[in-house]
């Protein structure tokens, strides 16, 4: 019996097939011994499904597991060049959701290269969902359906644990991209960061807009964050530490005062692919306490 809860995954795999650019994804004349995964969480379930041995390369985003890096990199998700992802000769192309630019796209497009654009959903479905659009590309859509399913439940269980806290006793939530210049540019709604610090039982701090946005010191004033969140970056955190908390947008937060920073794996933390429980699980701890 098909879960009432997963029906909007079936409809979803029945319009992506359709969809698929280029020649279709279970077409026998493409060529899925060689497959181009863009973007981190694609390779992550490509490697969950036991599918590796087809990658022939992969994107810069794509760092997990450590065997992935070994593979040719063919650049930045979002700043493909054609010369560089034909170089690798694939036969099929998995990429995430925003995967450009839209020129590039379209030129391999054209190659008559297997093309294949997973959308992306910051949820519990929106996981599920990318596992079984991989798996359907990769003719594998059995080993995708008992993947998905465990990582729901693992997800849901995550989920369900960092909900048992209060809401008064929920943790103000500052997710900070980059402090350039000097700028604060932080994380709105509908993004990943968003989503994650909801799913393990904080609030974020800043609302009234989507996406990323620049804010000035009023406002990082008003949001009053008790925590902040970072992704961790190979680079001499302490100094950065001290910098941060020095900043005069954030050296008046509850945040700066109790020294309350949390830096993660970026792609952990914010792909939303098969480890996304333990992100949950890690950044409730981090907030809370174990």
């Amino acid at each position: 019996m098909i879960r009432a809860t997963h029906l909007s995954a079936i409809l979803f795999l029945g319009a992506l097939t359709a969809g698929v650019t280029g020649s279709q994804a279970q077409d026998p004349k493409v060529d899925t011994s060689r497959v181009l995964s863009i973007g981190g969480s694609i390779t992550e379930i490509v490697y969950a499904l036991g599918q590796e041995d087809r990658l022939v390369a992969r994107d810069t985003t794509s760092s997990f597991p450590a065997a992935a890096v070994r593979l040719p990199d063919v650049g930045y998700m979002r700043a493909l060049s054609p010369e560089g992802v034909l170089s690798v000769n694939p036969g099929m192309i998995i990429a995430e959701e925003g995967a450009g630019p839209p020129e590039t796209i379209a030129v391999l497009q054209d190659a008559d290269i297997s093309f294949t654009t997973v959308p992306e959903a910051y949820s519990r479905q929106g996981v599920y969902d990318k596992i079984l659009a991989v798996g359907q590309a990769l003719g594998v859509s059995d080993a995708a359906q008992q993947l998905a399913g465990q990582v729901d439940a693992q997800i849901l269980q995550a989920e369900g644990a960092a909900g048992a806290i209060p809401d008064a006793d929920k943790k103000r939530v500052l997710f900070i991209l980059s402090t350039q210049g000097g700028r604060i540019l932080a994380s709105g709604e509908n993004t990943a960061a968003d989503a994650i610090i909801r799913m393990a039982g904080g609030v974020n701090s800043v609302s009234g807009f989507e996406g990323y946005k620049p804010l000035t010191d009023e406002a990082i004033s008003v949001a009053a964050p008790e925590v902040i969140l970072m992704m961790a970056r190979g680079v001499n955190h302490e100094a950065m530490t001290e910098e941060l908390f020095a900043m005069p947008a954030i050296a008046t937060t509850p945040a700066a005062e109790n020294r309350a920073l949390v830096r993660m794996n970026g792609l952990y933390m914010l792909g939303f692919g098969p480890r996304t429980a333990d992100a949950i699980a890690d950044l409730n701890t981090a907030l809370y306490g174990g």
